[in-house]
């Protein structure tokens, strides 16, 4: 897997030299990215060169090479991955200043005591005049992380911690990793029920199948707040919109179209039964477990060979896990061909196109960070107690609403993008009746 790391050069201030130090770093078969100039003095100058290698032995060969150049040497190369993990990505920090005796006795005694008993009285008002109305709970055992598999729950708070600073910096939800150590589903459930009065919502990641259907579903039946799986709906929501933008990009209808399913685990079961339940009405799918097999009829999808999907479906998303599944010789003239597995795809883009697919894209084009944080605002803006189709197919259609012509997905950094998902998934909470209206969203946005 490819990595960026980071070079600081000491290199002679003099004409050439810059293009020299480019010159060995590409000799080595390194990409360029990020150069920074940290200080410039009369006879030499500090630079640092960000630089996309194959791996660890790589980057330390590309280390030599560049120190042997006459008067360059290398003060320290590291992997950009770690360096911003230092100390970890997340820390809490207040919202309310303490400077005075009287911010003392507004924030704590003895002003606290009034509101601890107004919220005792209407416990909806937790909502609005603490942190629950704005926060979500990351919660994992770390049982499928990434591509990595079941690493447990304490290498998995990385990944957990990339989620919650996305809710911060896009939507201003306050999200907290919860890690639970343990693989038995009664135990998780339990221990989630006991901290979940604390959040708004449960976002729940990383959890293997079929563990994760059976926890999803018994938290739904027992908490009162949203509760979802990312890996199944979040991923869903955001693959739901690019089949529709795809489609728009050749010609297609999706309401129209067959749709085809290779692999059914967390992911691809999102994903067909969001399309098939969002209105598609032919969804085929292929996966060679019969437990997911069996999962995906009982929700009306169709199950076939992988050449029987390929050859009849005319939209494809493949989730599978395996690269290089799809022969390009399966591929359908006109076909649109998703193949989502990270970091490589069940088939090229350049491949399937060169097939005969009017589309085709990887899981670069695919991000699920598009999804979660603007359904859970969403959620937490309506005071909904769930998070149901409509709201999904909300954020979805919210989504394809935002593409451009040479666009698959909207821009997954512009808070903007997020907004428009959150009202969505909000006005869809309303409309289908999972609002706890008590709770009006123009009350809860103060807390935003």
């Amino acid at each position: 897997m490819a990595l960026d790391c980071t070079y600081r050069l000491r290199i002679p201030h003099r004409v050439g030299q810059l293009a020299t130090v480019a010159g060995r770093i590409a000799e080595h078969d390194g990409v360029i990215g990020d150069i920074t100039t940290v200080n410039v003095g009369r006879h030499e100058a500090l630079r640092e060169i960000t630089v996309e290698v194959r791996d660890k032995a790589h980057a330390n060969e590309l280390a030599a090479g560049l120190e042997a150049l006459p008067e360059v040497s290398v003060i320290w190369f590291h992997d950009r991955a770690f360096m911003a993990h230092d100390d970890g990505k997340l820390e809490v920090v207040g919202r309310r200043p303490v400077r005075s005796i009287q911010d003392v006795r507004d924030v704590y005694t003895p002003g606290v005591a009034r509101v601890s008993q107004a919220i005792h009285d209407h416990p909806e008002l937790a909502r609005r005049f603490t942190m629950i109305g704005r926060s979500v709970a990351i919660v994992t055992n770390g049982t499928r992380v990434l591509g990595l598999g079941d690493i447990g729950p304490v290498a998995a708070m990385p990944v957990m911690e990339g989620k919650a600073l996305f809710y911060s910096q896009l939507v201003g939800v306050s999200a907290v990793p919860i890690l639970v150590d343990t693989k038995d589903v009664d135990e998780f459930v339990e221990t989630v029920v006991r901290i979940a009065p604390g959040f708004g919502g449960i976002h729940l990641e990383d959890i293997s199948a079929p563990a994760c259907f059976e926890i999803e579903r018994r938290l739904i039946e027992r908490l009162p707040q949203p509760v979802m799986h990312d890996d199944v709906h979040g991923t869903a929501v955001v693959t739901f919109s690019a089949a529709i933008a795809a489609c728009r990009h050749v010609g297609k209808r999706l309401d129209q179209a067959v749709v085809g399913q290779i692999g059914l685990g967390a992911a691809g079961y999102g994903i067909a039964t969001l399309i098939h339940d969002a209105g598609v009405h032919r969804v085929l799918a292929s996966d060679p477990n019969p437990d997911a097999q069996a999962q995906a009829a009982a929700r009306g999808i169709e199950i076939h060979d992988l050449e029987t999907v390929m050859r009849e479906a005319d939209v494809v998303v493949a989730t599978s896990g395996r690269a290089g599944l799809i022969d390009p010789a399966l591929v359908q003239p006109g076909q649109v061909v998703l193949a989502l597995t990270n970091p490589a795809p069940e088939i090229e883009p350049e491949a399937a196109l060169a097939a005969g697919a009017a589309f085709a894209a990887d899981g670069t084009s695919v991000n699920n960070v598009l999804g979660y944080p603007g359904i859970f605002k969403g959620a937490l803006l309506a005071g909904a107690s769930a998070i149901n189709l409509e709201m999904k197919r909300a954020a979805a259609w919210a989504l394809a609403g935002l593409t451009v012509e040479s666009e698959l997905v909207p821009d997954v950094l512009d808070p903007h993008v997020h907004d428009v998902v959150a009202q969505a998934v909000r006005d869809a909470a309303i409309d289908s009746g999972v609002a706890q209206l008590e709770a009006t969203p123009e009350a809860l946005a103060q807390s935003f």
